[in-house]
């Protein structure tokens, strides 16, 4: 039998047997696969064969290694196969078995060329020890399938680790691109934020230079405006010397006239003495009657001088007469004269309590001012410029007040002093308040809940300067009054140049004070309180509907202040102001349309207006100060007394 040859190869086909390409066989199913070649061989040789196994295999257990690998063909060779033809011998077909997880290289088991037949025979040959050749081969076929498997596994590990390595790069190299990318992103958005706030700056530097220009310019026009202000003034003041000088003069010509007048009756009354002297026949009788005559001419001189000059003060006084300015004893007596006199007799006692504290207040200032050598009058341009330019804005209503604050609290200048100026100056720069009444009033609250002075003096100027504010109407009669002129100037009608202003002009006055008053009693700023607030102004409506007449100057006072505060009369009292709103609709408007006069017409259509489109329900123009909560926020009051109405026409 010549050598038997293990070759890893790939399928082929040997004496009709073929090797499967891809086998799948564990290393017991190739164990038995081996034993079963064996028998086969031993079966078909006639003499014993090298192959012939004398014990069973013993394998120490073997670890599975799952492995594709490629089959093995194990065959003899065609030259022995040749040599056992022609010696006779029979010929047997040779299994090739395939096999996995080893190689093996070509086994050769034949002898020697020379070696002959016999001897074969004779002499078994055996290429291994006694375990057999498979064995070894199966060994060598194991040690050299591990290190195919440590070769794999090395091969495997060092792929692993070059992808690892290149992974690792890759992963870098993308890491150190992106912290570029972010970096230069970065270094962008820098150099964009540094551009936009230079934008931002530049259009911030020129808004803010456009609002110091505007505002400089608006200084300028107020400051042209306060001396165009104070040259009137000055020439009012002039005007005024002059008249002064003139009726002076008046009073020094009446004067002389009356001497003139005396002297020419003292000539008359001489001669008549020295006709009764030359009708009398005693001396000494005449005499006495020359001296009685001369004490009744004198008398009767001093008499008529007297008369003359109290004409005189009594037209300087009346031409000198304020607007509204009725002192304590004019209200006495008109008091007295019957009903002429309207009004609620707590509004008249609050009125009096007030302008007697004004006029003791005016009295201090006085000395004041007579016992000081300060300019007073640069305090009075200051507070003036402050209030002219106060604006319907948060910032600017808050600015002035701040001023205003700062100017009182001055140590230089009397408190009373600059309180009482801001009084004046308020009431006499409001006659046409528009939409700034609203933000006025915010500084007046703001600057008495500092100094509660202030709101005192301002209720009583309002008093001065309109009856109406009280409320409080006079009517005309010619009993008490000798003129219709008297009379205006009584209820404030104004005196210019010796003439007065016609009823139009009086009645915008009118609307002015009663605008600003409603804006103030309306007023309401959070964390501040009003120390005349909106109770005040239900009182006031109360007082005029139920002792006041219904005529044009109450009609324009009580449609001005509902204008101004009716809104936030309504949100306060609700149902109650729906009320007083039915009696102002039903017995106001129905009183002034029974007098069918065509000049109350307009008034009666405005009030109308007012009740039956429910402007009360809407906002005033100007109520809420822009980028301000100050009035923002009207609610009702959770201490406020409920309003009571009786059935009758009069709240209480």
């Amino acid at each position: 039998m010549g050598a038997v040859k293990l070759e890893l190869r790939g399928p082929e086909n040997v004496n009709g047997i073929v090797a499967d390409p891809k086998p799948d066989w564990s290393f017991d199913t190739l164990l038995l696969e081996l034993n079963a070649l064996e028998h086969t061989l031993n079966a078909s040789s006639l003499v014993p064969v090298p192959f012939t196994k004398t014990r069973s295999r013993e394998f120490s257990p073997v670890r599975k290694i799952d492995r594709s690998a490629n089959a093995f063909v194990m065959h003899i060779s065609d030259d022995e196969l040749d040599d056992m033809d022609s010696d006779g011998q029979e010929v047997y077909n040779q299994s090739l078995v395939a096999g996995r997880r080893f190689s093996c290289d070509e086994l050769s088991l034949s002898d020697s060329d020379e070696s002959e037949y016999g001897s074969a025979i004779g002499k078994p040959l055996y290429l291994m020890d006694k375990a057999g050749t498979v064995e070894g081969a199966l060994v060598e076929l194991t040690h050299e399938h591990w290190l195919g498997v440590e070769d794999e596994i090395r091969n495997q590990i060092s792929a692993l680790e070059t992808d690892l390595l290149n992974g690792s790069d890759k992963f870098t190299s993308s890491l150190v691109r992106v912290e570029k990318y972010t970096e230069s992103r970065r270094e962008m958005d820098k150099k964009l934020d540094t551009q936009y706030q230079r934008k931002i700056a530049e259009a911030l530097d020129s808004h803010l230079t456009a609002v110091q220009r505007e505002h400089e310019h608006r200084s300028q026009i107020e400051e042209r405006k306060i001396r165009n202000d104070a040259a009137v003034e000055e020439a009012k003041r002039k005007e005024k010397a002059l008249r002064e000088e003139k009726m002076r003069q008046e009073k020094i010509k009446a004067e002389a006239e009356a001497r003139l007048v005396a002297e020419k009756k003292r000539a008359e009354e001489a001669k008549i003495v020295a006709l009764e002297v030359e009708r009398s026949t005693v001396k000494e009788p005449a005499e006495k009657v020359v001296k009685e005559i001369s004490k009744r001419a004198a008398s009767a001189e001093v008499a008529e001088v007297e008369t003359q000059v109290h004409k005189t003060d009594s037209s300087l006084s009346v031409k000198n007469a304020q607007f509204g300015g009725s002192g304590s004893d004019t209200l006495k007596k008109l008091q007295s004269a019957g009903n002429i006199l309207h009004s609620a007799e707590n509004a008249l006692k609050l009125e009096e309590i007030r302008l007697q504290n004004y006029n003791e207040l005016v009295k201090r200032n006085q000395a004041l001012r007579s016992g000081s050598n300060m300019d007073f009058q640069s305090y009075e341009r200051k507070i003036a410029r402050q209030i002219k330019q106060t604006s319907g804005t948060k910032e600017a209503v808050r600015a002035k007040a701040n001023e205003l604050i700062k100017i009182f609290s001055d140590p230089h200048c009397p408190q009373s002093i600059t309180i009482a100026i801001f009084a004046e100056k308020v009431i006499s720069l409001c006659e046409n308040p528009g939409s700034a009444a609203f933000a006025l009033g915010h500084v007046i609250v703001l600057v008495a809940s500092k100094f509660p002075l202030a709101m005192d003096l301002i209720i009583a100027e309002f008093h001065r300067a309109c009856v109406y504010t009280v409320p409080k109407h006079i009517t005309y009669s010619q009993s008490v009054f000798e003129t219709k002129e008297a009379y205006k100037k009584i209820i404030g009608f104004r005196e210019e140049d010796g003439k007065l202003e016609s009823t139009k002009q009086y009645l915008q006055r009118l609307e002015s004070y009663m605008k600003l008053y409603g804006a103030l009693v309306q007023t309401q700023i959070e964390g501040v309180q009003n120390s005349y607030g909106l109770n005040e102004g239900w009182a006031w409506v109360a007082r005029l509907l139920n002792a006041l007449p219904a005529n044009i100057y109450t009609a324009v006072a009580l449609e001005a202040f509902l204008k101004m505060a009716g809104f936030a009369l309504f949100k306060k009292y609700k149902s109650q102001f729906r009320k007083i709103m039915n009696v102002v609709s039903r017995d106001f408007v129905g009183m002034l349309k029974a007098q069918r006069d065509p000049g109350l017409d307009l008034i009666i259509r405005r009030i109308e207006t007012y009740i039956e489109t429910k402007q009360f329900l809407q906002e005033p123009e100007g109520w809420r100060l822009p980028s301000s909560a100050l009035s923002s926020s009207l609610v009702p009051s959770q201490d406020y007394r409920e309003p009571y109405y009786d059935g009758s026409n009069r709240f209480y």
